[in-house]
């Protein structure tokens, strides 16, 4: 009996204690929700008995959603609604939660990335124009920076060239137009919105100047859209872009790519410091372009901008692409040939019009497959620098769409 009442005692003290704790455990729980409640960091899910949810994840999810939904390559009558929606419920995250979002496109640097001032930049896209317009139409680029000095740098020339047209602006990339507007509030006309701008101004003459490097998927899809807009203009001409015909094959290069080869050679041997390119070679210094690279016939432009390159006796110049197409120009293979031509140093530079997304990230970045990462963990160089500029800002580059225009307008 006594055992029975002393073992009584101490269950009525475990359970004393026990009450404790659950009062103890109550009392931290009620804690924890009330500063979850302050900082939305968990709460329970009303639909899942007991299951918690990440608040923070939860509205970075949802501005993943948001910017996934104009990182789209169509314009619809939502899409300005949407690009609003999007920054405003980007502006209301915390710094914790906006390092969270993460989509199928989305990710912290769609807003919080700095490209630079997008006030510098001008989207040529004013309204009573005259009748004589010239549209340079260019993929484009969220780049703030590089879109002003590289894109703005070719249409401030074509305009100084030609006082007596409108020079306006128009990209072909959806996924940009919708970036920089979502971004900056920047409107910018995809290529229909500029002809209908076009046509609303009664312009009767328009010249288009693409600032596509090539006649290639993009160029085409351009004068696709320009059929279904020719009769509403007394004449519309296209000039040719970058790097002029295509040709026939790898051996065939003409005047443009020529000019482009020594334009592009000339401002990177400048900017890496060096006199000449000789000098460069005599120090060991071997310079990759690299391009986007495409499936489309018009890849062989690249293999031709290598043999123009080689019959101007560049031997430490090499041209790559990001999508290695064509074959000799994929990363693995430029490396292979910088190697085994002996370059200790290497100076990768974009071979694109602008440097946006693929310069600073495939090109420059510090991932493990971005083109710098590559070469270093080749482990076969001993130095390697990356030029962050766009052709476009080049003045040689700017004079060879000049005299593209000059030449369309003489038809």
């Amino acid at each position: 009996m006594r055992g029975f009442i002393f073992e009584g005692f101490v269950r009525g003290k475990e359970r004393l204690k026990m009450k404790k704790i659950l009062v103890m455990i109550m009392t931290l729980m009620l804690a924890s929700v009330f500063v979850i409640g302050c900082d939305s960091k968990t709460n329970e899910e009303p639909d899942g008995p007991g299951a918690e949810i990440d608040l923070d994840q939860a509205a970075a999810d949802e501005v993943a959603a948001l910017i996934d939904a104009i990182y789209v390559q169509e314009w619809t009558e939502d899409t300005e609604a949407q690009c609003k929606a999007a920054k405003e419920a980007w502006d209301k995250l915390t710094d914790v939660q906006k390092e969270l979002v993460e989509g199928e496109f989305a990710d912290p640097d769609y807003f919080g990335r700095d490209t630079g001032d997008a006030s510098k930049d001008d989207p040529l896209n004013q309204d009573n124009i005259g009748e004589n317009e010239i549209l340079v139409v260019s993929f484009g680029t969220s780049f703030n920076d590089s879109r002003a000095e590289d894109i703005g740098g070719i249409e401030k020339a074509i305009a100084a060239a030609n006082p007596d047209w409108s020079v306006r602006r128009a990209f072909t990339a959806q996924i940009i137009i919708n970036h920089v507007l979502a971004r900056d509030g920047e409107s910018i006309d995809n290529v229909a919105q500029a002809l209908d701008r076009a046509v609303t101004n009664g312009v009767k003459n328009l010249v288009i100047q693409p600032t596509h490097l090539m006649h290639g998927a993009e160029y085409d899809e351009l004068v696709a859209t320009l059929d279904t807009y020719k009769d509403k203009f007394t004449s519309v001409k296209v000039a040719e872009p970058l790097l002029g015909e295509v040709g026939a094959d790898a051996t065939a290069v003409n005047a443009d790519k020529e000019a482009v080869a020594k334009a592009i050679t000339a401002e990177a041997v400048k900017l890496a410091g060096f006199d000449s390119l000789d000098a460069a070679k005599e120090a060991s210094t071997a310079f990759v372009f690299m391009g986007h690279g495409t499936s489309h016939t018009a890849k062989v432009s690249y293999s031709q901008m290598q043999k123009q390159m080689e019959n101007l006796g560049y031997a430490n110049v090499f041209i790559g692409t990001v999508e290695g197409e064509p074959e000799e120009t994929a990363c693995e293979n430029v490396i292979e040939a910088v190697k085994a031509a002996g370059y200790k140093n290497v100076v990768l530079r974009p071979l694109m019009v602008v440097a946006g997304n693929h310069a600073n990230n495939d090109m420059a970045g510090d991932d493990a497959d971005s083109w710098k990462s590559m070469f270093t963990d080749a482990k076969a160089f001993d130095k390697i620098d990356c030029q962050i500029e766009g052709l476009g800002r080049i003045a040689d580059v700017q004079a060879l769409y000049v005299a593209h225009t000059a030449d369309a307008m003489a038809k």
